[in-house]
């Protein structure tokens, strides 16, 4: 949805939480009034290092964006969800780094919010797109489907449990199922024991939440024709590789108005890694770095 060694931004089993969050209804039997979701957010990530047998690469910084719009029509079946994304990671890499300065993907949204029972919510979602390492090098081959597909069980108004499984064929583990927990512990504490973003929660007031938790990202990209014969590694050409990274921080959510909420955030980053699995070709952490991020978010 947006676990250690494996965002998928491909691993969002936490979009199943939006869905208990803003509740479901069928009360409209058509695509009209148009609801949707909305977020925007960038992260900054300090100079660190990563290593492959003895190789570094060095004090080099990352900045991550991210913009996704969802649209939420309802119907007798549930509720749609058509929408795009657009996310990037980029890095401040020395010139001889055998690595992309580049990550990025191009996709859309296509899925559906169902009730089986009053207990049970389901979600299926898929995202189709271009997944490469620049927008000057775009292939047929840079095109990949990964989908989720979860389910909430409503244990009680305080309790609430989700199971769910990601797939995508590019990636070393094509599936990778999860389970997670939502706990209202008392009025002011939530636990969001869920990925990508487990975290927990105080609420300060009535617009402004306190948090602690973990960011856990992953996705899957292809680089450039080129890209191996540039870096004198030409099994690199056009390779697979997958990004992932762990980031621990605490921050705060402040609801700025109904539909829109403003979040910031500061902590470490302790776990990075790019892995060329099918060349057998791994680069992982070698010193962590300290991040901060902000974003602005909501539903209309």
């Amino acid at each position: 949805m947006k676990l250690p060694g494996l965002r998928s931004r491909a691993f969002v089993l936490a979009a199943l939480i939006l869905f208990v969050r803003t509740g479901f209804s069928q009360e409209s039997n058509g695509f009209w009034p148009l609801s949707g979701e909305f977020s925007g957010d960038i992260t900054y990530i300090g100079d660190g290092n990563v290593e492959r047998g003895g190789k570094h690469v060095n004090d080099f910084d990352e900045i991550d964006s991210d913009i996704r719009v969802v649209l939420t029509p309802r119907m007798k079946l549930g509720v749609l969800r058509f929408g795009a994304e657009w996310e990037r990671f980029s890095f401040g890499l020395p010139d001889n780094a055998p690595l992309p300065n580049t990550l990025q993907s191009f996709s859309t949204i296509i899925g559906l919010d169902t009730q089986l029972s009053d207990s049970i919510l389901i979600r299926a979602e898929t995202q189709p797109g271009l997944y490469n390492s620049g927008l000057g090098h775009l292939f047929w081959d840079d095109f990949n489907m990964p989908f989720v597909i979860g389910g909430t069980y409503i244990f009680s108004p305080n309790v609430q449990l989700i199971v769910g499984v990601s797939v995508d064929v590019e990636r070393k583990y094509p599936v990778i199922p999860a389970a997670g927990l939502r706990w209202k512990i008392g009025p002011q504490w939530l636990l969001d024991a869920v990925m990508p973003t487990p975290r927990l929660q105080y609420e300060l007031s009535r617009n402004v939440s306190l948090y602690a938790g973990a960011t856990i990202t992953e996705a899957t990209f292809r680089t450039d024709d080129a890209f191996g014969d540039t870096h004198g590694m030409p099994k690199l050409n056009h390779a697979v590789v997958t990004y992932s990274d762990i980031r621990t921080g605490a921050g705060f959510d402040w609801k700025i108005s109904p539909i829109v909420t403003f979040t910031c955030e500061a902590g470490y980053q302790p776990y990075r890694q790019f892995d060329f699995y099918r060349a057998d070709i791994r680069y992982h952490q070698d010193g962590g770095a300290p991040y901060g991020s902000f974003s602005l978010h909501g539903t209309f």
